[in-house]
């Protein structure tokens, strides 16, 4: 293993995955980036064993970084690495050649764990991950959506992302809402981000006022 590259917007989450791609492949070249287009434009310059890509970026999908990969370096591995455990986004991105999906929340070592399985040609997948690939084939498949529509302004949120945006509006920090809901700050503040992009808002003191007119706080 040469070189790892790492797509991922949120600095404190790139530099965690940048970190664990070192545990994971000591002595390895890590390059980062933070956008699809950084992305992309990195898969020019330089060849990579394996491509860690989050899915939700500001200027696009991470699909898309697939894809280019599969075009550009079919020999490399691409891994990804999200919050998302639905059947919209981990199918699309498996049809467009992802040969790993792992999620954010798991335990640094898990996914150390997984990432050394790329060695034996075996996919690195997150235990939920692998039972919905194995209900697919006991149920006949999801409905597949293009993760590429996806809409990132759109403001119908999930149980998860609403009762993390109530926490928000109510001023609680990332790390105390990580705490609270047993989940790492990392995920919490991929969820975060998430919700700002469905909202359309850049800011806590508007996330709140969102979070009030949806009747979650009293403004």
């Amino acid at each position: 293993m040469k070189a790892v590259l790492v797509v991922e917007d949120l600095p404190d989450i790139r530099a965690w995955l940048v970190e664990t791609a070192h545990i994971a492949f000591p002595g390895t070249e890590v390059v980062a980036a933070g956008r699809c287009r950084e992305g992309i434009d990195a898969l020019a310059r330089q060849a990579f064993d394996v491509v860690l890509v989050d899915l939700e970026l500001p200027d696009g999908s991470g699909v898309s970084v697939i894809r280019a990969l599969r075009q550009q370096q079919p020999a490399a591995v691409p891994v990804v690495v999200t919050i998302h455990d639905d059947d919209e986004h981990l199918f699309p991105a498996l049809q467009a050649g992802a040969f790993g999906y792992l999620l954010k929340e798991s335990p640094r070592q898990d996914l150390v764990t997984q990432l050394r399985r790329i060695a034996d040609g075996e996919p690195p997948l997150s235990p939920p991950i692998a039972r919905r690939i194995l209900a697919y084939f006991s149920h006949g498949g999801p409905r597949v959506v293009d993760v590429t529509r996806f809409d990132p302004h759109e403001a119908v949120l999930n149980a998860r992302e609403t009762d993390i945006l109530q926490r928000v509006a109510k001023g609680y920090t990332l790390p105390e809402i990580a705490g609270q809901l047993h989940l790492s700050r990392h995920t919490v503040a991929d969820y975060v981000k998430q919700i700002y992009r469905k909202l359309n808002v850049s800011s806590r003191a508007e996330a709140a006022l969102e979070a009030a007119r949806r009747g979650l706080v009293r403004p």
